[in-house]
């Protein structure tokens, strides 16, 4: 086995670990909680967080899996990671029972539009390396 494929498959091995863990966290935030013995929070709230964001790290880390060198995770994974944070955030201010004062709900949905307004500019950057590449 070349250094190639064992990197694709530790890559494989690391993105589905994410996907698996990040899923779990977003749809069964409690249940994971208690089936692995640590310290409860009161809301489902930072762990279905960290779901959002584990799961964009494994996007990402599936994205650079066929990649022939090291680079790092690059625009294209930090999109993916910044919008799945994003929509699970939107997700829990929309349809969550959250007790926020207004100006929690404001920096929330700030951080949502930082992400969002960033991501939106790395997907144009992620464009222009692609068009600068294909000339």
């Amino acid at each position: 086995m070349g250094i190639s494929m064992n990197r694709s498959l530790l890559l494989t091995i690391d993105s589905l670990i994410n996907l698996l863990l990040g899923v779990l966290l977003v749809v069964f935030p409690r249940d994971l909680i208690s089936f692995l013995g640590i310290p409860e929070p009161s809301s489902a709230f930072y762990p279905s967080i960290l779901g959002a964001v584990l799961f964009g790290i494994g996007i990402a880390l599936w994205m650079e899996r066929g990649a022939d060198r090291v680079r790092g995770l690059g625009l294209g994974g930090a999109v993916v990671i910044n919008l799945c944070g994003a929509l699970v955030l939107s997700a829990w201010l929309l349809f969550g029972d959250l007790s926020l004062s207004i100006r929690a709900a404001a920096v929330l949905w700030g951080i949502v539009a930082v992400l969002t307004v960033v991501s939106l500019a790395e997907v144009v950057g992620v464009r222009n390396d692609r068009d600068t590449v294909g000339r």
